[in-house]
């Protein structure tokens, strides 16, 4: 079996008020920077055999400190990276609130595709893809990864058996921690947006 602790990055000026996506240059404002200290705590006697991040730097600035106090290296993953927001990418979610498309998106994930970007569907199956990988690599494992808000959700919402379209039931707050385990049986939730 392996545990995965699906951790989400810590806050930075962006989060929940416009799309990063994959623009690079999104660092951890102060707010971030005591979560990922108060994260760094309450991980310090937990196992971690395996670190896994996007590769973008709100990630990886949440990561590294765990990795240090854990002897970890990290492991960059594209696979667990951000929704990729195409056009959306850098529009604040109060401007994008009046757009017919965004509506329909925000009601519909699962059948919307984000304009120039990715289906919801498609990066549940990358991040799917991952964990699965990741597995094999490290049976009998814990496995810290660091990953995206959408990212984690729709990984518990197929564990879960959640439709997408619901997405927006599951808060996963900055720098909360989710667990889930894989085996040759059924994945198991063991818990949901944790906070430090």
């Amino acid at each position: 079996m392996t545990t995965f602790l699906l951790i989400r990055h810590a806050d930075n000026d962006w989060a929940g008020r416009r799309l990063a996506s994959w623009l690079p240059g999104v660092h951890l404002n102060q707010k971030g920077k005591e979560e990922v200290v108060r994260l760094t705590a309450r991980l310090k006697n937990v196992r971690i055999d395996a670190i896994y991040s996007s590769p973008l730097e709100r990630a990886l600035e949440t990561a590294e400190p765990v990795a240090a106090q854990a002897g970890v290296p990290v492991r960059i993953s594209e696979a667990i990276g951000e929704v990729r927001f195409g056009d959306w990418t850098g529009r604040t979610l109060l401007d994008l609130a009046a757009d017919p498309l965004w509506q329909r998106f925000t009601s519909h994930r699962s059948t919307v595709r984000i304009p120039g970007g990715e289906l919801m569907l498609d990066l549940q199956i990358r991040m799917l893809q991952a964990l699965e990988e990741m597995s094999r690599h490290h049976p009998g494992s814990t496995v810290a990864v660091f990953s995206h808000g959408d990212p984690i959700r729709v990984i518990l919402m197929h564990f879960l058996g959640m439709p997408l379209d619901l997405i927006d039931r599951l808060e996963i707050a900055t720098a909360s921690i989710s667990v889930v385990t894989l085996d040759d049986g059924s994945p198991r939730v063991v818990s949901i947006n944790v906070e430090s």
